[in-house]
């Protein structure tokens, strides 16, 4: 059987410091590259990104920088298809830019005559209506749309695509892995530990913040919650920066909150300049639990059978913690530390009954979360 080579432009927030984006484009590739083998198709990925040598250095592909026009479209014209995503790409809650940023790049694969993908996309949330006919043109345009939730779906729906062109499926990032033992993985791991000062006898629990509300009353409302709950058991805050450098000091900020609790037998430690999304993972799977404001660091969490415990900022949030039949334990307009705390004990003193609970569903979604790639290779062997 002949081998064929196809070329793959993949756009999305890549190379920004942002592990869980970095998570979704190390599960696509992997997810490509898995099913690739599977067939007579090589994948060979252009990354569209805000620092290509950083992410041609992490990931072993060739990198262009997103915003430079005639990069972009050079990539596009010699690729065999574009895949835009995953996560929340098409929404103008951040702004005004994002939406026309990511169809043009869609727009200009489909006027080069390529093959579009839509590659599990949280859509939304999108208020000006000026942005509906622009996506609706350019996702009926493309050969296939993927959907990780069903509100996105829903969304999608009311914009006049058929229920049978929307695949919902999890994110990419349920399936991506832990990473292989390598020395240097492993170096890097016992370091952060060793400043960490971990003591395995007592239960982890993660905790993923960053900055939302103003006046902060969500963190102090964190704060006060990891507090009462150090006051009544024994644990290991393990602070987990997500979004580098701001999620890193919105951590701090919490800790200085929490003050001393080495009184009460609690330890606090945080990792530090972790940006390999794998090796974020391998943190999260040390956790007994994990509190998250990050999507990812509750996918994380989940996608290792760790319990997470979600405080919602967005509803891409509740949306995740729905599919795993839980909700989250507050907002953050309205966060109740008691009830946090109370939440997190609760699940450390059951979570073998959650997990006995959860197995077989995230196995499914973690199963699921392959989809768009096979389709995506099945869509170019047929082609080729």
């Amino acid at each position: 059987m002949v081998t064929t080579s196809q070329k793959l432009v993949i756009s999305g927030y890549y190379g920004f410091n942002n592990s869980g984006d970095e998570a979704v484009l190390k599960s696509i590739l992997t997810a490509l590259e898995e099913e690739s083998h599977r067939s007579n198709i090589t994948i060979e990925p252009i990354v569209l990104s805000g620092d290509p040598e950083w992410t041609t250095s992490m990931y072993g592909v060739r990198a262009v920088h997103r915003m430079k026009l005639k990069e972009v479209r050079e990539a596009i014209k010699e690729s065999d298809g574009l895949i835009s995503g995953g996560g929340s790409l098409l929404q103008d809650a951040t702004g005004l830019k994002s939406i026309p940023y990511y169809l043009g790049v869609i727009k200009l694969a489909q006027w080069l005559k390529k093959p579009t993908f839509i590659y599990a996309q949280g859509i939304g949330p999108v208020n000006r209506k000026m942005f509906n006919p622009m996506i609706r043109s350019v996702f009926k345009a493309c050969k296939y749309v993927s959907v990780r939730d069903e509100q996105s779906a829903e969304y999608l729906r009311g914009l006049g695509l058929q229920w049978n062109q929307i695949h919902v499926v999890p994110d990419p990032v349920m399936g991506l892995p832990l990473p292989e033992a390598k020395a240097e993985d492993v170096s890097s791991v016992a370091v952060n530990a060793q400043t960490a000062n971990v003591h395995t006898e007592l239960p982890v629990i993660g905790v993923s913040v960053r900055f939302w509300e103003s006046d902060r009353k969500e963190l102090t409302a964190i704060a006060a919650g990891l507090k009462k709950l150090c006051s009544k058991k024994a644990v290991h805050l393990r602070f987990l920066p997500f979004h580098l450098p701001l999620d890193e000091q919105a951590s701090r900020f919490v800790m200085e909150m929490l003050g001393d609790l080495g009184n009460k037998g609690s330890e606090v430690s945080i990792t530090k300049d972790l940006t390999d999304p794998q090796l974020m993972l391998q943190e999260v799977s040390n956790c007994d639990v994990v509190i998250g404001m990050r999507l990812h660091s509750l996918i994380y969490a989940a996608s290792q059978y760790v319990p997470p415990v979600g405080i919602s900022y967005d509803p891409k949030i509740d949306q995740f913690m729905l599919r795993l039949d839980s909700e989250c334990v507050g907002s953050t307009d309205a966060l109740d530390g008691d009830k946090l705390a109370k939440t997190v004990a609760n699940l450390l003193d059951q979570r073998s009954q959650w997990l006995k609970e959860h197995e077989d569903s995230i196995t499914e979604l973690k199963q699921e979360a392959r989809v768009p790639a096979q389709q995506i290779i099945k869509y170019l062997g047929r082609k080729g």
